[in-house]
């Protein structure tokens, strides 16, 4: 099995090397060079090695996890923190904190969904944030009164 991925790994190398040299030159404009064959296969092939990386990388993750209840245990008391989290950020939102009037005078058409779901976002980020530093701190604490 490792041979195999070696002589893969050899050959996506080789022709990206290929492809690398008929790639467009610096003069050939930005229209045509989107369209270069050389530059559409050179994504094809990022795109194929990243979604192996992902899946693979998941399915090990994935398997370490099932193996060890403890973790697994562990890990759903994190996602089960961050689902709160969602929650708590999206009851903070108003979703009328911006005049969708006078963003649709700017050219931006927007709702008061959207604009829940954009506060949503930062109030999670604020959120985060604040139980970041708060561990950090807890953190500092604790080693100072442990010594």
């Amino acid at each position: 099995m490792n041979k195999i991925i070696k002589i893969v790994l050899v050959v996506l190398g080789a022709l990206s090397a290929i492809l690398w040299y008929q790639l467009p030159g610096r003069d050939v404009p930005a229209s045509e060079a989107v369209g270069s064959g050389a530059m559409n296969f050179m994504f094809i092939i990022t795109y194929l090695l990243l979604g192996f990386a992902v899946v693979v990388s998941l399915v090990f993750t994935l398997k370490n996890l099932f193996a060890n209840p403890k973790s697994l245990k562990k890990t759903l008391m994190v996602i089960g923190g961050f689902v709160v989290v969602v929650l708590i950020s999206y009851v903070l939102a108003s979703g009328t904190d911006v005049s969708i009037e006078e963003m649709a005078g700017r050219g931006i058409e927007t709702s008061e969904s959207t604009i829940r779901r954009i506060g949503t976002g930062l109030n999670m980020f604020f959120l985060l944030v604040l139980i970041a530093i708060a561990a950090m701190v807890m953190g500092a604490f604790k080693n100072m009164t442990n010594k």
